[in-house]
C-alpha cells in the first residue's frame, strides 16, 4: 500500500490559506495536547493528543477532538486507496493547526466501501476523494486508527523543531529543501520543507516501518 502517497494526497488538498497560532482563550488547556508531548509506553506503543495509535479508534478521536472532521477514501490512480478523516482546523493546545486521521482499514474493505460510495470528486491533480455511503460511515466509528498527520498553520525551521522534540536518531535528506527527521523510539517523522508547510506524521514506534520503509525505498536502500 502507498500509505505516504495516500497521506499526502489529502494534505496537499488541504493546504490553501494559512492561520495564526493563538496565544489563549477557547479549546481546553493550551499547555495540553501539544505536538511534542509524546508518551510512549516502552511495549512498542505511544500516546499524543489523548489518542494511541494503533488502539484508538475512530470514535475515541471524536471524543478526544471534536467532531468536526470530514471521512473519505483517498486514492491515487490505479489503487485501492485509504480512508483518511480530516480536521481543517483542529486546536492542539496553544497550536493550531490541520490534522488528517488514516484508519486501519482492510483493502477489501475499502474496495468494498468504494462499491457503495456516493460519488468521487478530484482533488490534488489525479487524488480522488470518494464520498462513503452512510452506513459505511457508521461502521467506520470503531476502525482503529492507523496514523495521524499534523500540518502546523505556521512555518517551522529545523531549528525549532529540535529545540522542541530534541535531536532526531535519523536525519534524512530528500532533496535541497526537504528533509525528514526521523524519531522511530516516538513513532514520529517529522518533514521540514523549505518551500511548504512542515509535516508530522505519527505512528506506534512499533509501526515505524510504515514511516520509514516509504523513504528507504525512494532512497534505493
Amino acid at each position: 500500500m502507498k500509505f505516504a502517497l495516500y497521506l499526502i494526497g489529502f494534505i496537499l488538498a488541504a493546504l490553501i490559506l494559512p492561520f495564526l497560532i493563538p496565544t489563549g482563550g477557547g479549546g481546553g488547556d493550551p499547555e495540553r495536547n501539544l505536538p511534542w508531548q509524546i508518551e510512549v509506553d516502552g511495549q512498542g506503543g505511544s500516546t499524543v493528543f489523548g489518542l494511541q495509535p494503533g488502539r484508538s479508534t475512530l470514535a475515541e478521536v471524536r471524543a478526544a477532538l471534536g467532531d468536526d472532521l470530514e471521512v473519505a477514501i483517498i486514492a491515487q490512480p490505479g489503487e485501492i486507496g485509504a480512508v483518511e478523516a480530516y480536521y481543517s482546523q483542529i486546536k492542539l493546545g496553544f497550536v493550531l493547526a490541520r490534522m488528517v486521521v488514516t484508519l486501519d482499514v482492510p483493502p477489501e474493505t475499502v474496495a468494498a466501501m468504494r462499491e457503495r460510495a456516493l460519488k468521487a470528486e478530484h482533488m490534488e491533480s489525479t487524488t480522488r476523494k470518494i464520498t462513503l455511503h452512510p452506513d459505511d460511515l457508521a461502521q467506520l466509528e470503531q476502525a482503529p486508527v492507523k496514523a495521524l498527520a499534523v500540518i502546523p498553520t505556521v512555518n517551522l525551521d529545523e531549528d525549532a523543531i529540535i529545540q522542541r522534540f530534541g535531536p532526531p536518531q535519523e536525519r534524512l535528506q530528500v532533496s535541497e529543501k526537504r528533509v525528514h527527521l526521523l524519531y522511530p523510539e516516538r513513532g514520529l517523522d517529522v518533514v521540514v520543507d523549505g518551500d511548504g508547510k512542515e509535516l508530522l506524521q505519527y505512528v506506534a514506534p512499533r509501526d515505524f516501518a510504515l514511516l520509514r520503509e516509504p523513504l528507504r525505498a525512494a532512497d534505493g536502500g
